[in-house]
């Protein structure tokens, strides 16, 4: 079970790092620090859109209409953030034996 909680843990961070990396794109775009015509910034910014978008749709949804500014990132950064925090916590408990404590059963 505690592999379960890593792997976890593990998705989150790197899913972490495709938003900071998905920000970051998205400024040296609007900065026009890449070249847009190179394929190479193509493909990474249509995998980055592509990976992060469906998560961040539903709190741009929510958000209300900020001028121009996204913080839609920050948000699910930091939900991100605080998921990852629990299963910290519980993983813990639950990998020594403390699972009924945690709300996991315990084999």
């Amino acid at each position: 079970m505690h592999s379960l909680f890593l792997l976890i843990d593990t998705i989150i961070g790197l899913y972490i790092w495709l938003l900071i990396g998905s920000a970051v794109l998205s400024w040296l775009v609007v900065f026009n620090v890449v070249n847009t015509r190179n394929r190479g910034v193509i493909a990474i910014g249509d995998f980055l859109y592509r990976v992060t978008e469906p998560a961040l749709r539903p709190i741009r949804r929510l958000m209300p209409h900020m001028g121009g500014i996204d913080i839609s990132p920050v948000i699910l950064i930091l939900l991100l953030i605080f998921a990852q925090n629990l299963i910290r916590e519980y993983g813990f408990a639950s990998s020594h034996g403390f699972g009924a404590l945690a709300g996991f059963p315990v084999a």
